[in-house]
């Protein structure tokens, strides 16, 4: 059975996760949704509960269903990150080496 703790921090952390999808700041969201920068930042802190209005206000502000909200693990696991970490190298590598080949051919 789920704790009520648990509860605030899938809301947090999905709250955190759809708000940086956009590259949005909390006062941003704030703005969005007409509430406090302080009470969204104690929201995602799990120091406060949001009511139905703000749960549906974000909801529509993030283009989701309200229960997506309360879906645990919107983060990425780290399996998913390490490849992600893996593919930027990869990638930055491959664009060291072309730009050394270019300086090269063109510049030396």
């Amino acid at each position: 059975m789920i704790q009520e703790t648990e509860l605030r921090g899938i809301l947090s952390a999905n709250i955190k996760y759809y708000r940086s999808l956009r590259n949005w700041s909390q006062v941003k969201l704030a703005e969005k949704i007409d509430i406090s920068t302080n009470f969204l930042a104690d929201i995602e802190t799990g120091k406060s509960w949001v009511s139905s209005l703000t749960l549906v206000k974000l909801a529509n502000v993030f283009e989701i269903n309200v229960y997506e909200l309360f879906v645990p693990e919107k983060e990425p696991g780290n399996d998913v990150k390490e490849a992600i970490k893996g593919f930027i190298k990869d990638v930055s590598v491959t664009i060291d080496c072309s730009l050394e080949k270019i300086s090269r051919k063109y510049l030396i």
